[in-house]
């Protein structure tokens, strides 16, 4: 397997860090999405959802469900960390490029 190949981007730095600030943005945006999918699975095991009945739900139905839903906010929560990060830094660097 040979390795990816990156395409030749002849951009500033200014552009970069603009960039890399965007794609934090996108990667927030999806997170949000999941996040909001995970409400919408908790309303449909509680039958909160609209006129959509469950049907027969247990409290290990239940349960499960949060199981799954608390994992992925722990999830969620790092990415989050590790977005903080990148941002820091991008501002970071976008701090430096007003200095020179």
């Amino acid at each position: 397997m040979s390795m990816p190949q990156m395409p030749d981007v002849n951009t500033d730095r200014k552009s970069a860090v603009t960039a890399v600030i965007m794609s934090i943005a996108m990667e927030e945006l999806a997170i949000a999405h999941i996040l909001n999918a995970e409400g919408e699975k908790l309303q449909y095991v509680l039958g909160t959802l609209g006129d959509i009945d469950p049907g027969e739900i247990t409290i290990c139905d239940i349960m499960a469900v949060n199981k799954s839903i608390l994992e992925t906010m722990r999830e969620a929560r790092k990415t989050e960390m590790i977005l903080q990060f990148k941002l820091e830094d991008a501002t970071e660097l976008d701090k430096n490029c007003d200095e020179e």
